[in-house]
């Protein structure tokens, strides 16, 4: 075969290859994004559940979900920096946000060992800011409050 003899140039088999490139950078951004977006998934949900069981005025399994510790009540002096009445005191139907009717998790942050999740409560224009302990996670108040951002923030965060 000779330079003469070589096949005729198909420009729909670079079309092809051009557009399978194009394809794939956009799924691994799309993806590389998604990732980026839900890597507190699981301390958001954690967040979710406390206030779910605080909502269902269900105080012993949200005292158990701030501990992480289902079965709290087996080992009560494990908690005494922060006992059940002071948890009461904070959270219960006489603390700081009432009886709470709504709540959404809105954003979160991650510093160093630990996420802060922003919620908002009973529509609320002050948040809630709690701390969740990437290795145990347990709940605490939040040492510095977040401020989140609109959809584009959210969109570029």
């Amino acid at each position: 075969m000779t330079l003469l003899d070589a096949k005729q140039y198909d420009p729909t088999r670079g079309r092809r290859m051009r557009n399978r490139v194009i394809a794939a950078i956009i799924v691994v951004l799309i993806l590389a994004w998604t990732a980026y977006h839900l890597r507190d998934y699981r301390e958001r949900r954690h967040v979710a559940q406390f206030f779910s069981a605080l909502q269902q005025k269900n105080f012993e399994a949200a005292y158990g979900i701030w501990f992480n510790d289902p079965d709290w009540q087996k080992h009560p002096d494990k908690f005494k920096d922060y006992t059940y009445s002071d948890f009461n005191r904070d959270w219960g139907l006489g603390g700081e946000w009432g009886i709470i009717n709504n709540y959404s998790v809105d954003c979160s942050l991650s510093q160093g060992n630990g996420v802060i999740v922003q919620a908002t409560v009973n529509h609320r224009l002050e948040p809630a800011n709690v701390w969740v302990d990437k290795n145990d996670h347990t709940l605490s108040f939040s040492p510095t409050e977040i401020q989140c951002g609109n959809w584009w923030g959210w969109l570029v965060e």
